[in-house]
């Protein structure tokens, strides 16, 4: 059986995480709930030897990852056609005040997937790629918008990566000091990190008599933003 077959990424010199490896997470519920419970990743790519990282939203589909931006954009227009990418999302959770320089940390999750890009070209599978871009965070929203014009369709591209490879990499260890040093008289603490949602602020444009929709009832005010992302993308792909 292979490690495909068996829920996990398969491993190499490309993905294998080299330090700290009992930190290395490669199968797919680990690195899929890692992705799902975000929505903003960086791409990186090579154009003519130059590496660039560039900031977008993402949402997954199986194995399967999209991105999307400008049709002018440099990076769509030069990971279009197979080309190499890495797509890394990370969740800050602490940072780690030691008693040594040495091991001031954070506590964190993170994913990098590799595989090769291809823009989509068929005007029904993008305007569908498009409709889950947003109904990914907000579930059937896309049906109560008006309609997108053939402008906005062609002013967005989308980018779509079979994931080849990934790896998933885990710190949630707190303050880790050498035995000797835990004697000295020395602050240590974890200090907690959380997104969080905050009040909603409705724009002052609303027609009278137009009210928050109860699909958006994940983002409660107070709730970690990766709790309520996972929420929204089970209840748009409920086969996960």
């Amino acid at each position: 059986m292979t490690e495909q077959q068996m829920g996990s990424y398969p491993v190499d010199d490309t993905n294998r995480v080299k330090r700290r490896h009992q930190r290395a997470h490669y199968d797919h519920a680990t690195v899929h709930a890692l992705l799902d419970s975000g929505t903003l990743c960086h791409v990186s790519y090579v154009i003519d030897g130059q590496p660039y990282c560039t900031p977008t939203l993402y949402w997954r589909e199986g194995t399967t990852l999209y991105w999307h931006g400008s049709s002018a954009s440099r990076m769509l227009r030069n990971l279009s056609e197979g080309q190499p990418a890495c797509l890394t999302v990370t969740h800050l959770d602490s940072l780690v005040l030691a008693r040594s320089a040495f091991h001031h940390s954070a506590d964190y999750r993170s994913v990098m997937a590799f595989g090769h890009s291809r823009l989509i070209e068929d005007q029904t599978e993008k305007a569908r790629a498009l409709t889950m871009m947003v109904d990914r965070l907000f579930p059937g929203r896309t049906a109560t918008l008006r309609p997108t014009t053939e402008q906005e369709l062609k002013a967005t591209s989308v980018v779509t990566m079979e994931i080849e490879k990934a790896s998933a990499k885990i710190r949630a260890a707190g303050v880790i000091d050498d035995e000797d040093d835990y004697a000295l008289p020395i602050y240590a603490e974890r200090i907690p990190v959380r997104t969080v949602i905050e009040p909603p602020e409705p724009d002052d444009r609303l027609l009278a008599g137009v009210t928050r929709p109860a699909t958006l009832s994940a983002f409660r005010t107070g709730r970690r933003l990766d709790e309520a992302l996972t929420e929204t993308y089970a209840m748009s792909y409920l086969a996960g």
